[in-house]
């Protein structure tokens, strides 16, 4: 923005002219606060978007009486791509410090929907306006989450959606697209048929289960020579993932290709290279990490699916701040792209 566009930028001044309100007013709106009638409410949004007003969150937190307390919630274990999650959360941690925001995490048990649920139901208002969860599709998380939100704690999802919550935002890939993404490209890597197998982490995380819709729906509808095989659940275990890949390699002589939409990689690959057949099956799998990293350069691996950790955790960060601030009126969350690598374009 230029120095003249930024001289012009509106203000809560302007917007309170244009609505015909008063100052208190437009600070109770864009706060969310009670005491404002539905109409008044109404005028002072339509002033906003009339006058492209937009708050400097920054300066917003900074006089704040206290800070913007965030709390994620991941899971622990061995899943590569949680761990860099985790990494990313800690990177934010010294630039949160300067803007008046408080980051807590506390990793939980993987695809534990009863631990999730009783750290959801300990929140308070006071100790926390913000849970970011990575959330399993389960009815008690659900009940968790809209418990929460009535106590006034926003609650995000991250990468597994809770679309039959009172969740406020989901910040994530689009995972429908991404399965059939790696459909369309496991179906012109296979152009003369045969089986390929599918292996999920859980069909209780909503991100695995949209993953498989996608996948099978382009392959039943683009690549009928091509025979799917499962999905079964390794539940993002290394070892439970290495068993599963090993015992379709050998039960199946004519698997072309193999779909990790899960984590435990590293299973995935040992069990191609004690098979013999590491190069041959056509592997596409999720998220950039050590062991896909690896797998890509030697060739076992052929394409990996990446969603971005930490542009994951600063979008949830900037959500965080924005509806802290004024309820996200106006807020548009930064997309998750998929990204695509192969060897050719590992960074």
């Amino acid at each position: 923005m230029s120095e003249d566009e930024d001289k012009r930028r509106a203000t809560v001044h302007d917007v309170a002219r244009e609505a015909g309100v008063s100052l208190a007013t437009v600070d109770r709106v864009l706060n969310g606060r009670p005491g404002v009638r539905p109409v008044t409410a109404h005028k002072v949004e339509a002033a906003i978007a009339a006058l492209d007003f937009r708050r400097d969150l920054s300066a917003s937190l900074l006089a704040r009486s206290r800070d913007l307390n965030v709390h994620f919630f991941i899971p622990d274990g061995s899943n590569e791509f949680m761990e860099n999650l985790g990494t990313a959360i800690r990177r934010r941690f010294r630039a949160a410090k300067a803007e008046r925001l408080k980051i807590a995490t506390t990793q939980l048990k993987a695809l534990d929907s009863g631990a999730l649920a009783m750290h959801l139901d300990a929140l308070t208002k006071k100790s926390c306006d913000c849970a970011v969860i990575v959330a399993t599709d389960d009815p008690s998380v659900a009940h968790a989450v809209d418990a929460a939100t009535r106590r006034g704690i926003t609650v995000m999802t991250l990468v597994s959606d809770l679309p039959n919550s009172q969740r406020r935002l989901f910040i994530g890939i689009d995972n429908v697209a991404a399965g059939r993404t790696a459909a369309s490209m496991m179906g012109r890597f296979c152009p003369h048929g045969g089986k390929v197998g599918v292996i999920v982490g859980s069909l209780g995380l909503r991100d695995h289960f949209e993953r498989l819709e996608g996948f099978l729906a382009v392959m039943t509808a683009e690549f009928p020579s091509l025979t799917v095989v499962g999905p079964l659940e390794g539940h993002d275990d290394r070892i439970e993932t290495e068993e599963l890949a090993a015992e379709m390699l050998r039960h199946y002589g004519d698997l072309v290709g193999l779909y990790n939409l899960g984590a435990g990689n590293a299973g995935l690959m040992a069990a191609l290279e004690g098979s013999g057949r590491a190069g041959r099956v056509r592997v596409i799998a999720h998220e950039l990490t050590d062991p896909t990293r690896l797998g890509l350069l030697t060739g076992v691996i052929d394409v990996v699916l990446d969603q971005n950790p930490d542009g994951e955790i600063r979008s949830a960060i900037a959500a965080a701040r924005a509806l802290s601030q004024h309820g996200g009126l106006g807020f548009d969350p930064e997309p998750i792209e998929i990204g695509i690598f192969l060897r050719d374009n590992l960074r």
